[in-house]
């Protein structure tokens, strides 16, 4: 705690150094905490930070890091928390889109690991036409958010609309930006061939193409 304490000073003082990442990443080897440890230090980030301002970066900040450390074992928790952090953006910074569409991926993911999922199809359809708007088609940001999007429809089996997404907008984005065998593109197939093969309604040209693109991934 202290270290990450100091890491903040550091930046606040002098601009160097890695701020507030600290409470999240180990100072010895740089990979995220998880588990107990990452819960114990999400508190204590936003204990430090919370008899700050509600406009200062920090306690804002703090927020993020308790929601992310909340999410794998108290989802519940880590949904409130987003939707706080959300409105907070709002109010105070609606001009901030790009963080206000990362606060929305992270409150639609929540939503997903409570089985709201029909919720956060409404959500994940709202981010992904922004990302478009902002950034076009062939942008890393928008073909994940448009990834998301796809896997909440394949869950509630909306099988027709997660074709059409993944077929016409994020398969061709995703070879055109990254190439055909990026991992993101990979993904895109795997989630077209779900659509297709698990589509009761699914026809042999369907299937037929779902053989297709494995035996491509293959």
């Amino acid at each position: 705690v202290r270290q990450a304490e100091m890491s903040v000073k550091e930046y606040e003082e002098q601009r160097t150094g890695e701020g507030i990442r600290k409470w999240q990443t180990c100072f010895d080897c740089g990979q995220f905490f998880h588990g107990a440890v990452q819960l114990a230090l999400g508190w204590a980030c936003w204990k430090t930070y919370l008899g700050r301002p509600e406009a200062d970066m920090y306690r804002s900040t703090a927020l993020v890091c308790l929601g992310k450390a909340f999410r794998p074992s108290q989802p519940e928790e880590a949904l409130q928390v987003f939707e706080t952090y959300l409105a907070l953006f709002r109010r105070r910074w609606p001009q901030a889109k790009e963080v206000i569409a990362l606060a929305q991926s992270d409150l639609a993911c929540c939503l997903n690991e409570v089985g709201r999922h029909d919720e956060a199809v409404v959500l994940m359809r709202r981010i992904y036409a922004r990302r478009v708007a902002m950034h076009g088609a062939a942008h890393e940001d928008t073909i994940s958010s448009g990834q998301c999007l796809a896997v909440s429809l394949n869950t509630i089996e909306l099988w027709s609309e997660a074709k059409t997404l993944t077929r016409d907008q994020l398969l061709p984005a995703a070879e055109s930006l990254l190439g055909a065998d990026s991992y993101l593109t990979l993904m895109r197939k795997h989630n077209l061939v779900q659509a297709l093969a698990q589509d009761p309604a699914c026809t042999r040209e369907d299937l037929l193409e779902a053989e297709t693109i494995m035996q491509d991934v293959v």
